[in-house]
């Protein structure tokens, strides 16, 4: 008797299990109020997680997280490009509506002494959480301006932005913040600066020597005193220009105060991951939002010594290697306060990997799987395909797997229904709530067509036409790449227009769902569907450019170029440096 009433009350149990679990897998989840937790990886490539197809590179916890939770396969960054894409995840919305983008040639912010960044008028998912009563945090990369008019005025730092608390980069991991790096920005400099130096000797020389014969007259001496001294100063300049950089962008915040100028490098992981700790158990009562921004996997792939040599793909996967250290490390700091239940989980890349990222022989960029292309090249999938994971246990079915659709945008829309915001109603916004597609009730994303922009000039779009599950994609323009490997000509990063762009007219087009790797164009003798497919496509991107409405280019050149006036200093520029953070202990 007492076997078979211990066994009706474990079917009970079982039995409500299942229900419950049911009900809550096809339950309206609005307004709930989880915490959310964001975690967004710098640079990695969507082959470089082991959930995704990777088996080199050891990313346990990041494969953990897909097992517990649901895993996109067709997440899309709205840009290959930082600025542009981070500006899109936190707003929903095109980085071209936002005016975060660029028609000259500037793919992202290029110093912290600019004057562009996100538009105070624009509004972040932090924001309307802040306002819902979340406690809202930013740790590490920012990538998105700091100051308009002076360098204290913060009209686009992050804590404007909708978050309560910030430490971390306002600018972003470079190679420069290294001695001796893959240079991002000093080498290209360090040539004009040599080149104008050599102009300004020879100036020097030709006054100097009209003078010495009277060919000029004797009042040459002094513009050629000036032209010599100018020489001097822009080889002054080159020399110095690494540390200069290292000094002007490679600097740590607290809120609105500058703590460590420059980076101590080594200690800018065990900080970030102990303030994310301690921001988590801080506010373990909730509801809050915190957005993990890493500075890893971007160059100069900064690893601590445990790490270092561990990996089967050198210092890069050393790197991606300590970076899922780091995620387990948060992940069980919500398990032992008790938060994992209550807690949605997200993890992603800003966009694929650098190909193009070398030191001499060695690969300092990530691997892109089986898609072509990688960061900076427009719409090709390499660049702008990543890494989706999404994590709320009891909600979330495990083990799911999405097929459809996705963007980085969604998380918008997605977690301001969770807290019970309002999506704005005096905006476009791209983006397409999550839930119904993570909870299963929903078979298609709502994205009939999403376009791929390379700074203002719109590359690609792809069609998903639900009636037949095909997945078209069609490309405007591609950069032009070496016919010995997936790279663009003498540059780091592919150019946007310009010759460094190939368009195509008639479009290229691919049957993504055939084709991901964008490998074999189809044309109108090889697809009977080519010039069906090639017309609906360009009236959605037609309704789309109707939708634009003009703004000011936060990335161009006047918005884009060093002022020393807005230098961000901690003591009397140019003499900027100082180390608030206490070794990081």
């Amino acid at each position: 008797m007492f076997r078979l009433e211990w066994t009706r009350t474990w079917l009970a149990v079982i039995l409500g299990v299942a229900l419950g679990w049911e009900a809550a897998a096809g339950s309206d989840v609005s307004g709930s109020r989880p915490n959310i937790l964001l975690m967004l990886a710098d640079d990695l490539g969507i082959g470089d997680v082991g959930c995704y197809g990777n088996r080199t590179i050891r990313t346990p916890n990041i494969d953990q997280l897909a097992t517990d939770g649901v895993r996109l396969t067709q997440h899309l960054a709205a840009a290959s490009m930082c600025t542009p894409s981070r500006a899109a995840f936190l707003t929903g919305r095109y980085p071209v509506r936002s005016g975060m983008v660029s028609s000259s040639g500037y793919r992202v912010l290029q110093w912290a002494a600019v004057s562009g960044g996100l538009p105070t008028n624009e509004t972040t998912f932090a924001k309307i959480l802040q306002e819902q009563g979340y406690a809202t945090g930013l740790i590490g990369k920012w990538h998105l301006g700091l100051n308009c008019e002076r360098a204290e005025d913060h009209c686009h730092h992050p804590l404007l932005h909708g978050f309560d608390h910030f430490f971390g980069m306002p600018l972003s991991m470079m190679g420069d913040c290294a001695p001796g790096g893959l240079s991002e920005k000093s080498a290209r400099l360090q040539r004009r600066l040599e080149s104008a130096a050599h102009v300004a000797a020879l100036v020097a020389l030709t006054l100097a020597a009209g003078a010495a014969t009277h060919l000029l007259p004797r009042g040459a001496w002094a513009p050629a005193a000036g032209a010599t001294l100018v020489a001097a100063l822009l080889a002054a300049a080159s020399h110095f220009l690494g540390a200069l950089i290292v000094h002007a962008d490679c600097f740590l915040m607290r809120g609105h105060d500058i703590t460590q100028q420059p980076m101590r490098l080594a200690l800018t992981m065990p900080l970030m991951l102990q303030d994310a700790v301690a921001f988590l158990r801080r506010h373990k009562e909730g509801p809050f939002l915190l957005v993990m921004s890493f500075l890893h996997v971007h160059t100069p792939l900064v690893t601590t010594g445990k790490f270092l040599g561990r990996s089967r793909h050198g210092l890069y996967g050393d790197n991606v290697e300590e970076m899922d250290w780091m995620v387990g490390q948060i992940l069980d700091t919500l398990d032992a306060e008790g938060l994992t239940r209550s807690t949605l989980v997200y993890f992603a890349s800003d966009h694929g990997g650098a190909l193009e990222a070398r030191m001499g022989s060695e690969q300092h960029g990530g691997w892109n799987g089986i898609y072509r292309g990688s960061k900076g090249m427009g719409g090709w999938e390499g660049g702008i395909r990543v890494p989706g994971i999404v994590r709320w246990p009891g909600v979330l079915p495990a083990g799911r797997v999405v097929h459809e659709p996705t963007s980085l945008m969604d998380v918008f829309p997605t977690v301001v229904e969770l807290a019970g915001g309002q999506v704005p109603q005096d905006r476009v916004i791209d983006g397409r709530t999550l839930l119904p597609l993570l909870l299963g009730t929903a078979s298609h994303s709502d994205h009939e067509f999403l376009l791929h922009y390379c700074e203002s000039s719109l590359h690609a779009a792809r069609w998903h036409q639900r009636q037949t599950g095909a997945l078209w994609k069609v490309h405007y323009a591609t950069p032009a790449l070496r016919a010995d490997s997936d790279a663009c000509y003498g540059r780091l990063v592919c150019p946007c227009s310009g010759d460094g762009v190939l368009r195509h007219d008639p479009p290229l087009l691919f049957d993504l769902s055939r084709d991901p790797s964008e490998a074999h164009a189809l044309t109108p003798d090889t697809e009977p569907l080519f010039h069906q497919v090639t017309e609906r496509v360009a009236r959605a991107v037609e309704r789309h450019r109707r939708s634009l409405r003009p703004v000011p280019l936060q990335l161009d050149a006047w918005g884009n170029t060093w002022r020393p006036w807005l230098q961000p200093c901690c003591g009397r520029f140019p003499f900027c440096a100082c180390d608030r953070e206490g070794g990081g202990q």
